[in-house]
This record gives C-alpha cells, structure tokens and sequence, in this order.
C-alpha cells in the first residue's frame, strides 16, 4: 500500500501547544471503514504460546466486522495480535469482559499488575505488524481508566513513560531495517509531587548497533497541560497520522469525553519520519492500544493496593479518512 491513504482509530500524536483549552471545530473526510469491533458477539481473546489474539466477529455492528477476515487478511494491513514479551496471567493480562456497572456491553480489559519483562518493567500492547507502508491513517477508540489510575497521580518522580500508542515509521528492532524512528503517545506526570495527569507525545530517530544496541535521539516532544487526562470517566480518543516532513508532516489527537464536547489536544505540523531517512514508506508496524510502563510505576501502584488497568472499546480503523 505504498501509495494507499490510510486512516487509522486509538489514541494518537498530533502536538498542540501547551495553552489554552482547545474545542475543537475540525470537520473531517469521511473515508472508507477498514474495521471496527466493539468486542461484541464471537469476540475472544485467544492465547497463542505466551501471547494472545482475538478472533471472531462483532456482529451487532455491520461488516466490516471481523477480526480474521476483515483486519488480518486485508491486504494493506499486518496480523494483529496481543503481545505481553513475557510473565503469566498473575502478572498481566487481556481479557474481553462485561464492562463493570454495564453487562450489556463488552471491553477489552487490560490488567497489569507486575513487571512481565525481564523484571524491569511491563507491557501488554495490541501489534498491527508488517504493513504495507501506511503513510496516512486515522483511528478511534473508547478508553476508559478507573479509580484506581488515581493512584498514578501520587507517584513521587515525575512520569515520562506511560505508554498507551506507539507508532513506528521503520521498527528498530531489526538490523535489515535501516533509519528508524518512532511516535510514541503517552500519559504523564510534569511534577515531582500529587499532581493531574496529561497526554504527551514525542518523536525520535533511533540508531541500531552491532549486538542490537540502540541510540535514541529525541526530534520533537509535546506536553498539553490545558487538558486532563479523564479518570473514571468513558472518552473517545481519536487520531491521525500523516508522513511528512517538517512542512507536510501531521499529528492530530482529540477526545471527547462521555456527555461533553470533543478538545483538541495535539494538532501538529512536525517530522513524522527519521530526519535522515531519502526514501520514506510509511508506517509498517504500530500498537494501536498499550499499557506499558516501568517497574518502579507498578511497584508503586502496588504499594497503594492498586493495579493499573485500562479498558477498551468501540476500536475503528479508516483509510481515506482525515481532519480539515
């Protein structure tokens, strides 16, 4: 899909300044629907080895519909899967469940109570892997983060990593793969003390040396402390990516939190390619949902009796699709 405009739904990168509250007045093209799921009906997670998948279909929304058929085999888009890289169903886990207060409805559960990696920190992430070079696409999910993401708000370092969507523009994890880079979105904390939390985002080459040695190089990094981060309280988050450079490339992120308007809270015209790279071709991996973070963040969530936990639902995923 080297040529194809791709739109694409979570939570994503596009920098706003840190100013005042933004609502946000964006029309937006509408685009041909790729995939959406409420994790409805034959919806399931599905272990694979030490990792997981879902599978099935959300037949109260019309097609396309189906996690195999309509999203792994399309032929723009990689197979999705769920990925932990480690530890066991007592440390992590992702699960389909009835949304709490609401048996009605079906989330996907994200529960992250240990560090599953190498004991250093952990991870559960949702992988769109081996693309066909999306250079433009837009998604939207529901998140939710409950009570107990207050405890978060207590921890005594400031936050820099607290991983929610990743997007990278090539992988660096791969020594045929030359030039890589990465968008990371992120919730965080800018004070060393009790403090609200906001969304960051930020950009980075990345050098890969001999042995798998990494350098990374911060390009751009956006904090918007105009607007809160919800807790306890359902929000759409959506986003677009486009490639470009610093003239053509953009970043746009909003929510629109249960029962109030939608806010703007990145709109970028930024780099979104390794600064050294001649022949950009687009995204071909990104994690369109992640909870991914430090040891020391779920020590200290686990020294308050709590467990950091997101819910998620209503994922869309477009092509063609972009704000104006």
């Amino acid at each position: 899909m080297n040529n194809l405009s791709f739109v694409f739904p979570v939570v994503l990168f596009a920098l706003a300044a840190c100013g005042p509250k933004q609502i946000a007045t964006n029309n937006f093209t509408e685009g041909e629907l790729i995939f959406q799921s409420g994790f409805e009906n034959d919806s399931k997670v599905v272990p694979t080895n030490n990792e997981a998948d879902i599978i099935g279909a959300d037949n109260t929304l019309p097609k396309p519909n189906d996690w195999v058929n309509d999203l792994d085999n399309h032929p723009n888009i990689g197979n999705f899967n769920l990925q932990y890289q480690g530890g066991d169903s007592s440390m992590r886990f992702a699960k389909i469940i009835s949304e709490p207060g609401n048996p009605n409805n079906h989330v996907l559960h994200f529960w992250l109570d240990a560090p599953n990696v190498e004991h250093s920190k952990g991870r559960i992430q949702g992988n769109l892997y081996n693309n066909n070079g999306i250079k433009e696409f837009y998604q939207s999910v529901r998140m939710f983060l409950p009570a107990d993401f207050n405890a978060v708000r207590t921890y005594p370092q400031k936050i820099h990593w607290l991983t929610i969507a990743e997007f990278w523009n090539n992988i660096t994890w791969s020594q045929s793969v030359p030039f890589g880079f990465r968008i990371t979105l992120g919730i965080g904390k800018p004070v060393e003390k009790e403090s609200d939390l906001y969304f960051i985002l930020d950009a980075q080459d990345c050098e890969l040396f001999e042995g798998g040695r990494q350098k990374y190089t911060t390009i751009w990094a956006e904090t918007n402390q105009a607007v809160k981060v919800p807790i306890g309280k359902w929000f759409t988050m959506d986003y677009y990516y486009k490639e470009g450079n610093n003239e053509n490339g953009r970043f746009y992120m909003s929510i629109t939190p249960e029962g109030e308007k939608k806010q703007i809270i990145f709109d970028l015209t930024k780099i979104t390619h390794n600064t050294h790279d001649p022949n950009p071709d687009g995204v071909g991996d990104f994690n369109p949902i992640k909870l991914y973070t430090s040891k020391e963040l779920i020590a200290h969530m686990k020294s308050q009796g709590k467990t950091l936990q997101i819910y998620w639902d209503d994922f869309k995923l477009w092509k063609n699709k972009r704000p104006y």
